[in-house]
């Protein structure tokens, strides 16, 4: 970051404010004197404000933040864009389209629109199409550029704002300041410093009093990205060596955990397959042979022939039973008969006697 003294900034310019006539009383704090009807800046708390706005630009890049350079008058234009493009980051230089940050949404849709008009331009279709129809999408193609060439790849919300002249760029600020995005800005005695965080009182008007503010903030901008970039390569490698690292440690610990393994599986194999002496040998017949198991007989199983005999003997018994039964019915019914004409020839007796 280059370093500048009060000398440089009167050289520049950054001291005349605007007539008398046309002020802000809140910027009263901030100017030293009037001369020929033109208020003249406090230089000292110039430099105060600039070094503050330097170490905030630096921290929040430091954080991992973006900036976005706004500058729409024609003495702002090239220096806030070649600042931009030095440092990297995003910039408006052209119109400041209502809805930048608060309605996101819309603008991306343009981009994608721009986009794809590039593309059916550098394309074949383009040979097949009509010049008036070529005019009209370059027409677009230019205007979207215009535009929006500065933040067609912000795909978030800027961390700061870096405005020149605020009463110009009213629309930006209040953007900003709705969504509590933080604004470094360049005001001149007619300005209103309340919405803005960190205040650069100078004169907004000349092109070098601009020229030599935006390119002390770019300066401290682009320190703080070499740094950073530097920090987050510093930070890839040690996430990297720790990675490696942790795999190392995982890797020994699978190592020692499969050798612990194999050595309990031989361990357990050694033990089953060790040699019993000859003496527990002999003591263990000795015992087989006194204690002896109590065997149950067991019958053997009947063949199949003899089944089948057993099967029509018991078959034949009940007839023969049936036959026995029927012979000793038959004398007692024989019995019965004969006793039949002995009653009748005692009733013939009785009645002779009679």
């Amino acid at each position: 970051m280059a370093k500048i003294t009060v000398n440089d900034l009167l050289a520049a310019g950054v001291h005349f404010g605007h007539q008398t006539k046309r002020w802000n009383p809140k910027m009263q704090d901030y100017v030293y004197g009037v001369k020929n009807g033109i208020y003249i800046i406090d230089l000292a708390k110039t430099m105060h404000q600039l070094a503050g706005a330097c170490n905030f630009l630096q921290h929040t890049i430091a954080e991992g933040g973006e900036i976005l350079f706004v500058g729409t008058k024609r003495q702002a234009q090239n220096v806030v864009k070649e600042a931009a493009e030095d440092t990297d980051m995003y910039y408006v230089t052209e119109r400041w389209l209502g809805g930048t940050l608060t309605n996101n949404k819309t603008i991306k849709r343009s981009v994608t629109k721009m986009q794809d008009i590039d593309k059916i331009l550098d394309s074949e279709e383009a040979k097949g199409m009509k010049k008036k129809e070529i005019s009209s999408l370059t027409r677009q193609s230019n205007k979207l550029h215009r535009n929006l060439g500065g933040i067609w790849n912000m795909k978030k919300l800027p961390s700061v704002l870096i405005v020149v002249d605020v009463c110009q760029e009213h629309i930006a600020v209040a953007e900003a300041f709705k969504l509590k995005i933080p604004v470094v800005a360049i005001i001149d005695t007619n300005a209103d410093p309340d919405k803005i965080s960190h205040p650069i009182v100078a004169n907004d008007d000349a092109l070098k009093s601009i020229g030599i503010i935006i390119k002390l903030l770019s300066g401290a901008v682009k320190t703080a990205t070499e740094l950073y970039a530097k920090k987050v390569v510093e930070e890839r490698a040690a996430a990297e060596k720790a990675k490696e690292e942790a795999a190392k440690e995982i890797a020994e610990k699978r190592e020692k955990e499969k050798a612990e393994r194999l050595a309990k599986k031989k361990a357990a194999e050694a033990a089953s397959k060790k040699v019993i002496p000859k003496e527990v040998k002999k003591e263990e017949k000795a015992v087989t042979k006194t204690v002896a198991p109590k065997t149950t007989a067991v019958k053997p199983a009947p063949k199949k022939e003899e089944k089948k005999e057993e099967k029509t003997v018991e078959k034949e018994k009940p007839k023969e039973e049936k036959k026995d039964s029927k012979k000793a019915a038959a004398p007692k019914k024989a019995a019965v008969k004969k006793e039949e004409p002995k009653k009748e020839e005692k009733k013939e007796e009785k009645k002779e006697t009679k």
